[in-house]
C-alpha cells in the first residue's frame, strides 16, 4: 500500500465509481448486510452531481483504482444546518480485487487530513444504525457517536435511520 496515491475524481472516472459502488454493494449483500447499499442504486449522474457540490476522491495503486470516498462540506439531511466546522465523509469504499487489507483505514485518514487542511476541525459521517459491523469499524477508528437521525432521505429508496459519528481533527493532522 506504499504506492497508494490520492486524487480528485473527474468525469473520466464515473464508470469506475459506479462499478466500485455496485461491487461494494454486492460484497455487503454476500455477507448478510442487506440494509445498506444495493447494486444499481447510484449512477454516473450521482457522482457527477457530488463532484459539482463537493469532492470525490480516488485512491490508486499502480494504474488501478483501489478505493474512493465522497467529501461534502455540508449535510443538512443528516446533521441539520451547521456552522462550517466539519467535512462529511460519505460512500467510503474499496475495490476488494485491488485494495490490500487496511486500505479503508488509509482512505479514512486521507479524508480526515483533507478536512483538517481546510481548517475545519471535525470529520463527520453517518452509518446505517443497524449495521453493527460498520458502526464498530468507525468507533475503532476514533469516531464517537454524537446522535441518531431517523428518516434520513436517501438518493434512491425509502428514508433510513443512521448513527451520527464525528471525530476531532486539527491542522496537525494535515501534516
Amino acid at each position: 500500500m506504499n504506492d497508494l496515491r490520492f486524487r480528485l475524481a473527474d468525469d473520466t472516472d464515473l464508470a469506475a465509481l459506479v462499478r466500485m459502488r455496485d461491487d461494494a454493494a454486492r460484497w455487503m449483500l454476500a455477507r448478510g448486510i442487506t440494509g445498506q447499499w444495493q447494486p444499481g442504486q447510484l449512477n454516473e449522474d450521482h457522482f457527477r452531481d457530488t463532484m459539482a457540490r463537493g469532492e470525490v476522491w480516488l485512491a490508486e495503486t499502480g494504474d488501478r483504482v483501489a478505493g474512493a470516498w465522497e467529501l461534502w462540506w455540508e449535510d443538512e439531511d443528516a446533521w441539520g444546518p451547521q456552522p462550517p466546522v466539519a467535512g462529511y465523509v460519505h460512500r467510503l469504499m474499496v475495490d476488494r480485487g485491488t485494495a490490500e487489507p487496511g486500505t479503508g483505514s488509509l482512505l479514512l485518514r486521507a479524508a480526515e487530513h483533507r478536512v483538517a487542511a481546510t481548517g475545519r476541525t471535525l470529520v463527520r459521517l453517518d452509518c446505517l444504525s443497524g449495521n453493527t459491523r460498520l458502526n464498530a469499524y468507525y468507533l475503532d477508528a476514533g469516531y464517537r457517536v454524537v446522535g441518531h437521525k431517523a428518516g434520513k432521505p436517501q438518493p434512491v429508496g425509502a428514508p433510513k435511520s443512521f448513527t451520527l459519528l464525528e471525530k476531532r481533527c486539527g491542522r496537525a493532522a494535515a501534516a
